[in-house]
């Protein structure tokens, strides 16, 4: 930090010696061309830097001996956008400089914005996130709404990349509206992130049709540049399918080109899809060619997310099956940083990412592995490590089951004595209206809702708030925050618990339902996948659906004894 401020005073020096002579230094014909021409030329000569760099010298000068606050800022920005990343965030101080110089909130918000962006480039997402909220600061004070939802577009990246996916909908969902009309490449931006989002929630068939929906407006705009990120998201979302042979073969058609794009956060996280692929179809040796690269990467760049912790953990369920301790070690360690990478950045969601190895386990495991090193011959170690390990292994299997089987008889046991005639909870206010909805509004949906529960409506497959709010002649918007406050849940999780409820009664009462496979009672109750169902029946019941049908058949054995 101190070094680049440093070079930032030396740059402002060598500025006040050089605009003595700005004059003499430029052309006389370049002087008299417009800013838009050398723009023009500066794109033109992007594979020469010799020259790219005399135009971005010429425009930057131009701009200062004609006082002109904005294309100075544009200046700098061009510089940003051309020059190597070490140097990237000391122009975006000068123009940041410049732009408060000129006292224009427009330029200033438009600065930071920028500067965030690099800091988001580089993945320094914290920094990015600092920069982003300042400039919204400055830019929600002016009329400028192409600032305003470029603002809205980067702030909802970091609410993806922090796992915050709901908000992160919402807000490139009205990206998308405004960009639709004012910009193809936001606009298809925007709808990429948002298949994303849905991804990440387990809504891969609205994923899927987001992304063909993407590649068709591309060509319809004439726009194929988010052609290949499409592709891209649609490969990790047919992994999330289980038709991993497609996703590897879409993904890896898209690396040449992100590579190209030196998108390394994109080309990491295919490479782990790939490699994901490459494990559930059981080539195990091909899969970690590809965790490798995902390594490779967060050495170079220290980029990693809470899904892709994973990576390591399997590298190290690898070499553990090959006994290969030197390795294991090895990846146990950098699995140890990964963690530390992911707290420092996700300090208050780690307690949202799911752990195969809890932190104290492989610290010990650790410690196990250097003492043994230390105490005993080569052999000795192997068998010891071994030992430790199968140890270690089946407390753990043998205290999670005892922990587990007690928790989810409790479970059984709470849902058996639920009285199901219980009245839904209803959060009320005074007037019965939620802020700018009327209470008639708020009286009709809520008709509606009871309509629709008691009809078991809700058994509809891919059932979400758009199609129910056109269902009941409402919006998204006003539906979810009816629902949130009178069910006391938002959409997804309303519908999911309507379904799983509906299903536990089935299975009390019908023993038939109880031979189902999961894939069966999914498709019964009317969710898109099996994974999808069982993670509702395990968040809604407390115990997974084999226990609960296994404990409820028991009964009725004991029942026909008696």
């Amino acid at each position: 930090m101190i070094k680049r401020y440093i070079i930032v005073v030396a740059l402002c020096l060598m500025n006040q010696l050089y605009a003595q002579k700005i004059e003499s230094k430029i052309s006389d014909t370049l002087q008299r061309k417009s800013y838009d021409y050398l723009f023009g030329r500066i794109e033109a000569t992007a594979e020469d830097k010799a020259k790219q760099a005399h135009y971005l010298q010429y425009f930057l000068n131009k701009a200062k001996i004609d006082q002109n606050s904005e294309e100075i800022v544009n200046g700098y920005k061009n510089y940003i956008f051309y020059l190597p990343e070490k140097l990237k965030l000391v122009y975006a101080d000068s123009m940041i400089h410049s732009a408060k110089k000129a006292n224009d909130n427009a330029l200033i918000g438009a600065s930071y914005l920028s500067k965030g962006i690099v800091y988001y480039g580089q993945k320094k997402h914290k920094y990015a996130l600092d920069n982003y909220l300042i400039a919204d600061n400055y830019i929600s004070k002016t009329n400028d709404k192409y600032l305003i939802y470029k603002v809205k577009y980067n702030i909802a990246h970091i609410k993806y990349y922090l796992g915050f996916y709901d908000e992160a909908i919402s807000l490139f969902n009205e990206c998308i509206d405004y960009f639709k009309e004012n910009n193809t490449r936001a606009y298809l931006n925007s709808l990429h992130s948002l298949g994303l989002c849905y991804n990440r929630i387990g809504n891969y068939g609205l994923c899927s049709e987001i992304n063909e929906n993407g590649i068709q407006e591309g060509i319809r705009l004439d726009n194929n540049e988010m052609k290949e990120y499409f592709i891209h998201s649609e490969g990790v979302n047919q992994y999330f399918k289980n038709n991993y042979t497609t996703a590897i073969k879409k993904i890896s058609a898209t690396i040449p080109t992100i590579n190209k794009n030196k998108d390394f956060a994109n080309e990491s996280v295919g490479y782990f899809y790939i490699g994901k692929s490459y494990w559930n179809l059981h080539n195990r040796e091909m899969a970690l060619q590809y965790f490798f690269k995902v390594d490779k990467i967060f050495d170079d760049k220290e980029y990693i997310r809470p899904d892709m912790r994973q990576n390591y953990e399997l590298i190290i369920k690898y070499y553990k099956s090959k006994k290969d301790l030197n390795k294991q070690l090895y990846y146990i360690e950098k699995l140890l940083k990964a963690d530390s990478v992911l707290d420092n950045r996700f300090r208050y969601l780690s307690g949202r990412v799911r752990k195969v190895y809890d932190t104290k386990v492989l610290l010990k495991e650790k410690q196990d592995i250097e003492d043994l090193f230390n105490k005993r011959k080569y052999n000795d170690f192997i068998f010891t490590g071994i030992v430790v390990l199968f140890f270690l292994i089946v407390s753990f299997i043998t205290y999670r089951h005892i922990t587990n089987k007690n928790i989810y008889r409790k479970k059984f046991e709470e849902l058996m004595a639920k009285n199901e005639a219980a009245p839904k909870t209803e959060v009320k206010n005074g007037d019965n209206g939620i802020g700018n909805i009327n209470k008639d509004t708020v009286a009709d949906i809520l008709k509606q809702l009871e309509k629709f529960e008691k009809d078991k409506k809700f058994l509809a497959k891919d059932l979400t708030s758009a199609k129910l709010a056109s269902i009941f002649n409402s919006n998204p918007k006003y539906l979810s925050m009816i629902i949130y406050q009178y069910r006391g849940k938002k959409f997804v999780k309303y519908i999911a618990d309507l379904k799983i409820d509906y299903l536990i009664k089935l299975l009390k009462e019908d023993a038939k339902i109880r031979k189902y496979s999961n894939s069966a009672l999914a498709e019964e109750v009317g969710f898109s996948s099996t994974k999808t169902f069982t993670q509702a029946f395990f968040a809604e019941a407390g115990c997974p659906t084999s226990y609960f049908i296994g404990e409820l058949n028991k009964m009725s054995q004991e029942n026909e004894i008696l």
